[in-house]
């Protein structure tokens, strides 16, 4: 109890916590969770998911003293977004939908009493981005898959009603416990802005097509098949590490080779909730919410679980000691985009993602300007690029039945020869791969014969 009095009295009011510094120029963030599984198993040399921990291990960061801040998982992702410790029924993933009583907000913001949907008045990285002018959206893989269970757009049961997506059936893999956003009055009660904030998958190919369209703020919930959670699957598929794995494989290459990831100094944290339940243990200073003694239940936390974080401000095959939580991820994210702390995010004794993790100095990827002429029977392709440090090019034609053909793979030339038969457009793209593994857009020349 007196640790809980002596670091609360060290919160002050919220967001006293220092300013990061030098921190790199990240307008995107984008988090992928998934269930249940110690860093032992995930990265151990017999991982069932070697595209995690090895394939994106080696190309970013790892963070091996990652942590969760409590069991089972519904308290673990509500904390991710606001900084709110685990109560009782949080803890046992919120069976009934139902509010948080009396809710009273006391200190570190921690409203107070069991329940699971929060008052108004608690902030959530949602409502700091929406009041600073920075956009947020929450994708949820198969919600809406059966309208009888849930809408495909704000899913949520009924307040006060038992949650009937604790389970998955064959048509419908969607869990509610694992979507932070509607546990808060602040969005759930805003219909307009949590339909068009809290959807499926079904918009988010278009949003990673463009930067524009890709919110500053990007959280991805696969559904209990493809997050690990169930083993085997109830559309029979097989489920665990290795579903988990797959998704990624899908999902990762599309993210970080969005434009926005490329352009704008995208950040990709990919982490689970919560250890398996016989690891309780913590890191970070953290301490127990009003609600519950004993956030792990029977320990003080919810486990080491690792996470890997991929960016162009990441070297890749860093591997950081410093030991983090879901509170410390909150308050990177915070930090990374100017916003005060929130909840236990502001907890003195937290480390926010630093230099240990940004190993690289990072800004716009390359910038490829390809130039083309004839003169005869002779075409010339040149290229070149600006704004960063180029290992090597890949240079392509379109063929015929108009997919492409790779001319040079790797190389470290500038120009190109062609032979011009007749009267033919001759289509080429160049992409540029820069030291870190980082690479451009396409940049497209059309030449005529």
């Amino acid at each position: 109890m007196r640790r809980l009095v002596l670091a609360l009295a060290m919160l002050g009011a919220l967001g006293a916590a220092e300013p990061a510094s030098a921190l790199p120029p990240i307008r995107h963030v984008f988090v992928i969770v998934l269930e249940n599984q110690p860093a032992s198993t995930t990265f151990g040399p017999r991982s069932p998911a070697p595209y995690l921990s090895r394939t994106l291990r080696a190309q970013g960061a790892y963070l091996p003293n990652y942590f969760g801040i409590g069991h089972n998982s519904n308290d673990n992702y509500i904390a991710m977004i606001s900084g709110q410790a685990p109560n009782v029924l949080t803890q046992s993933d919120c069976p009934t939908y139902a509010e948080l009583v009396p809710g009273t907000i006391g200190a570190a913001g921690q409203a107070a009493g069991l329940g699971c949907i929060y008052p108004t008045g608690v902030p959530t990285i949602a409502s700091q981005l929406y009041a600073n002018g920075l956009t947020w959206r929450d994708y949820n893989q198969g919600m809406g898959a059966d309208p009888i269970r849930e809408a495909s757009q704000c899913g949520h049961p009924g307040v006060g009603m038992i949650d009937n997506t604790q389970r998955a059936t064959a048509a419908d893999s969607y869990a509610t416990r694992h979507n932070p956003f509607v546990y808060f009055h602040s969005i759930i009660d805003d219909t307009t802005r949590c339909d068009t904030h809290v959807v499926n998958f079904d918009p988010l190919p278009r949003d990673l097509s463009n930067a524009a369209l890709t919110p500053n703020y990007v959280f991805i919930t696969p559904d209990l098949c493809n997050d690990g959670h169930d083993a085997p699957c109830a559309n029979g598929q097989p489920g665990g590490l290795r579903q988990a794995d797959s998704f990624l494989r899908t999902w990762v290459p599309r993210i970080t080779s969005s434009p926005a990831f490329l352009e704008q100094a995208g950040l990709l944290i990919i982490t689970f909730d919560e250890a398996v339940t016989s690891d309780a243990s913590s890191c970070c200073g953290e301490i127990a919410g009003p609600g519950s003694p004993l956030p792990g239940i029977t320990g003080s936390g919810g486990g080491d679980v690792g996470a890997v974080l991929l960016s162009p401000c990441i070297a890749p095959g860093t591997v950081t000691q410093t030991p983090y939580n879901h509170y410390a991820m909150l308050r990177s994210v915070e930090d990374l985009f100017g916003l005060s702390h929130i909840g236990y995010a502001a907890l003195p004794a937290l480390q926010p993602l630093g230099s240990d993790v940004f190993t690289r100095t990072c800004g716009a990827p390359p910038t490829v300007h390809v130039h083309g002429r004839v003169h005869g029977s002779r075409g010339k392709l040149r290229w070149s690029a600006s704004g960063a440090s180029v290992r090597y090019f890949v240079v392509q034609e379109r063929t015929r039945s108009g997919g492409w053909r790779t001319l040079l793979a790797s190389t470290s030339r500038h120009s190109l020869s062609f032979s011009v038969r007749g009267e033919h457009r001759y289509r080429f793209r160049v992409r540029a791969v820069e030291e870190s593994g980082t690479y451009s857009l396409w940049a497209t020349k059309a030449v005529a014969g």
